[in-house]
């Protein structure tokens, strides 16, 4: 059985084809980072009508490199929730024109749940089965939820980000500090030139659920560290390269930014990832966790990957690829199947749910 999956949540406009075996057939992703970069962070407008040009040959790229035809397919598969509404609707509404057309079942797919499928895709395609329950944590720009994940993928809510996502504070620091949108991969990239123990920011204690995340008190601490310094030069020699075109490389970063600024970036990335691992030990204890899933786009992130690959002795730690982290359509097909089987369709009324919970 083939699945088509169609994503379109935020600013990218993907499709894919994946099998019942959880192989990727294909996997298309048409970016809107050069439209958005400018503005320092997505556009919603303008996000609508980029997918409204792109998902049409997006889709049909999907297809082709699959070989498979709409007639083939098992179900189509699309994102509902949460994002940006206009967003959502493009791709719900091209998706339930292929179903009505082809005849196919139309399944609805939390986009929180295709992340956590992401990383099963890629520990399957490594021959290391994820076994349950499973502990899993979804971090991205718009995410830092935890969950306890059963065999049946069913989810329960363990904790969730009270305010800023660990994505959107490293792209809010990075953006602060000269270095444009998206800027947490940049960071994540000099952190390993800075010294993580030169200064320290406090862990948020959380009242009620301990297991909530914070990082808006991080991210204001970094905010008085810029103001208490007279930055503005450095800062504005950063905001130079961008304007050059392109993204700038990792040496002309380095050369625009003093040691003091690389041990504050290596800060910062210490106390997020502490903030997110402690919260994952605690959590994987409290369920008996037989495996540890982090998956969304900060799960690309170095510093975290090898942080948690030492994080819980005894319990495997699985990612998916880069390619699987950020958003994609792969993983909204493979979180179809078990659907699929459980015999849930969507019907045509299916509409966009910004904040839909899972």
């Amino acid at each position: 059985m083939r699945i088509l999956g169609i994503e379109s949540s935020c600013d990218e406009t993907a499709a894919a084809v994946v099998d019942s075996e959880g192989v990727v057939r294909s996997s298309v992703v048409a970016s809107q980072l050069d439209v958005h970069g400018k503005y320092g962070g997505v556009v919603p407008e303008l996000a609508s009508r980029e997918h409204l040009r792109a998902i049409v040959v997006v889709v049909r790229d999907a297809l082709a490199q699959a070989e498979a035809r709409l007639e083939d397919l098992a179900a189509i598969a699309v994102t509902e929730g949460p994002g940006l509404v206009g967003s959502l609707l493009v791709g719900i509404t091209y998706a339930k024109a292929l179903a009505f057309a082809a005849d196919k079942p139309l399944i609805a797919v939390n986009h929180l749940e295709g992340h956590i499928h992401a990383a099963v895709l890629e520990a399957r395609r490594r021959g290391q089965p994820v076994e349950f329950p499973a502990l899993a944590l979804v971090v991205s720009g718009g995410h830092t939820h935890l969950y306890a994940v059963q065999e049946d993928f069913r989810y329960r809510l363990l904790g969730r980000t009270r305010d800023d996502a660990a994505g959107e504070a490293y792209d809010k620091v990075a953006k602060l500090l000269g270095f444009g949108y998206p800027g947490g991969p940049t960071l994540d990239r000099l952190a390993p030139f800075g010294d993580p123990e030169r200064f320290r920011f406090s862990l948020a204690k959380m009242k009620g659920n301990a297991l909530d995340f914070s990082f808006s008190g991080l991210k204001t601490a970094v905010l008085r560290w810029v103001e208490a310094r007279e930055l503005a030069g450095e800062i504005q020699a950063r905001r130079e390269l961008l304007r050059g075109g392109g993204r700038p490389g990792l040496e002309a970063w380095l050369r625009a930014t003093p040691q003091e600024t690389l041990d504050l970036i290596a800060c910062f990335q210490r106390t997020v990832i502490e903030e997110l691992m402690r919260r994952v030990r605690v959590s994987a204890a409290e369920i008996g966790a037989r495996a540890i899933l982090i998956t969304g786009g900060v799960a690309g992130n170095a510093g975290l990957r090898e942080t948690a690959a030492r994080a819980i002795a005894g319990v495997p730690v699985h990612f998916p690829t880069p390619e699987l982290s950020t958003d994609n359509a792969a993983m909204i097909a493979a979180a179809a199947f078990p659907k699929l089987l459980r015999g849930e369709r969507a019907g045509f009324e299916l509409t966009a749910k910004a904040n839909l919970g899972l």
